[in-house]
């Protein structure tokens, strides 16, 4: 059930990430932004789904850090389209919030599958 949770919240999460880009005035720094920001935000469901296909420990814990890694990146590009004050503020911290919580649920499950593997 966690996973199906987890697919659709981070699909939810890239269409709100390419929204939030369709709809960024188009400066040359926001392009870049956009850019950016699309690739990393969209990867997050992309990966999250792929690691559930993985076939063994390893491949998941490799997938999932892909994953982590992607989110952190949206977040980190969430956060300068903050600073830059370009973004609606209200929208913005939604998806602020909603990349904070995947990650903090990614290091999670990654801390808990590397325990699980060395317990074996």
């Amino acid at each position: 059930m966690k996973e199906f949770y987890l697919k659709k919240r981070t699909k939810s999460f890239t269409i709100s990430i390419l929204n939030l880009v369709d709809n960024l005035p188009m400066k040359n720094s926001t392009r870049v932004i956009a850019n950016q920001l699309g690739k990393s935000g969209s990867s997050v469901g992309a990966n999250y789904r792929a690691s559930l296909r993985a076939r063994s420990d390893n491949e998941y814990l490799s997938k999932m850090n892909i994953v982590l890694e992607e989110t952190d990146e949206s977040l980190f590009w969430l956060e300068v389209l903050q600073e830059l004050n370009v973004v609606d503020a209200n929208e913005l911290k939604e998806l602020l919030t909603e990349a904070n919580e995947l990650t903090a649920i990614f290091v999670t499950t990654l801390k808990n599958t590397k325990s699980r593997i060395n317990n074996k």
